[in-house]
């Protein structure tokens, strides 16, 4: 009996293991295998078996020393078999097969420049020019980020069957089109760069306030975009890669303090500054300077600054709103859009009063943008719960509570009903 729960310890701890490496290795051990294999689909249907061999196979055998090359390996065995067994009269298929049968050596060592580098290969093949710049942004997020459709659907403000569609016509253009599966030269990196950029920036969102979901934060996305943005630094270092990755570290600098014990959410202006990662800040304000130094900075820089402003105050009290607004001027007209007029409509709120900030938001979902965006009723039920407008600050935060698909944000919204209704 003693040698029985030993065992099953063990087994918990492996199970542990293979769940940590799928939610934060998975989508880097898919890109090698792309590589590989050279189908997206078939890359995710070996990936699936090689993990589920791996539960089974790593308890009785033992955790391999390179868990990650073991998967890559059986994967690949895996997608050989398949293809073998489709291809009988197939002789194109069949001859695919072969290519990918190891010959009298073992696969590869894979290392982690191997994995990086696969990576950031496919990200920049899904990026390809030859995809509208929706497409390369959608495809990226599922196929390199591993987000599902539903919370890439949200990111576009759009639905989950139009991103599915998108993402299959994408899948079909590079596999029609033969587009390579390569980092390009330096001199092809610019036109990329804006898509490659809104992935990684779409990936920390989503990591950085879940869409959806039992929790407000994601740390295995917004830890992976971070990851994104060091590499695509290293390979590009251009001022807007410089300032968005300064905007994540900034943001991320707050995790610690965003949530309480239970999950639920503290707002910026409640937050225990002590617990924000001062080493995080250091480095993002260090960049987002060295960007705005640069000759040319753009949008993910102006978010930087914006960040680094709430970084550098003591308190909320204590933040310099007018700079923040006049940073949110530049940013409108750099790129003008409903959420960061929402967004400078809130800081206004902080400048001038919340009935300047009321008006603002008004006029917004009064043009009919926003009609479904949660946190634009939010922000007008938070201004009006201030100017003690209790009857129109429930109803807007009923109609928050009504399109908020994230757990933690709508046990903050019914908070605040029942203090109001108090």
């Amino acid at each position: 009996m003693p040698y029985q729960r030993e065992s099953q310890r063990s087994s918990e701890a492996i199970r542990a293991l293979i769940d940590e490496l799928y939610h934060e290795q998975s989508r880097r051990v898919f890109a090698t295998l792309v590589r590989l294999i050279g189908d997206f689909d078939l890359a995710e249907e070996v990936l699936q078996e090689a993990f589920a061999v791996a539960v089974e196979q790593w308890q009785r055998d033992g955790v391999p020393a390179n868990p990650r090359a073991w998967l890559v390996s059986t994967a690949r065995h895996k997608a050989i078999d398949s293809i073998r067994r489709r291809a009988r009269f197939d002789k194109t298929i069949a001859e695919h097969g072969e290519m990918l049968a190891p010959g009298a050596t073992e696969i590869e060592d894979f290392d982690e420049e191997t994995f990086k580098d696969d990576h950031l290969r496919l990200i920049f093949t899904c990026c390809h020019p030859a995809l509208s710049p929706n497409a390369q942004v959608a495809l990226t997020l599922r196929e390199v980020c591993g987000l599902t459709t539903e919370e890439i659907a949200s990111a576009f403000l759009s639905s989950a069957v139009t991103i599915a569609q998108r993402i299959v016509r994408a899948k079909a253009k590079i596999r029609d089109a033969r587009i390579p599966y390569e980092v390009p030269s330096r001199e092809d990196l610019p036109e990329r760069l804006d898509s490659v950029l809104s992935v990684i920036y779409l990936l920390f969102n989503e990591g950085y306030s879940a869409s959806s979901g039992a929790q407000a934060t994601r740390a295995d996305l917004s830890g992976n975009a971070i990851h994104l943005g060091r590499v695509l630094l290293d390979l590009l270092p251009n001022p807007e890669v410089m300032g968005l990755l300064a905007l994540m570290l900034l943001h991320e600098s707050r995790r610690a303090a965003r949530t309480d014990a239970a999950g639920d959410l503290i707002l910026l202006e409640d937050q225990d500054r002590s617990l924000w990662d001062c080493e995080q800040i250091a480095t993002g304000t260090q960049l987002v300077q060295q960007a705005l130094a640069a000759p040319e900075f753009g949008v993910y820089t102006i978010q930087a600054a914006i960040s680094a402003v709430h970084a550098g105050a003591a308190s909320a009290n204590y933040t310099n709103w007018s700079q923040i607004v006049a940073l949110y001027d530049l940013l409108m007209r750099a790129q003008p859009s409903p959420v960061v007029e929402l967004n400078r409509a809130v800081a206004v709120a902080m400048r001038d009063g919340p009935q300047s900030g009321l008006q603002l938001i008004d006029a917004i979902l009064g043009r009919g943008d926003l009609a479904d965006y949660h946190l634009a009723y939010a922000a007008r039920a938070d201004l009006n719960r201030r100017l003690g407008k209790r009857a129109d600050a429930r109803a807007a935060y009923q109609v928050a509570l009504s399109l908020a698909k994230q757990e933690p944000e709508r046990r903050f919204l019914q908070r605040r009903l029942r203090e109001l209704t108090e």
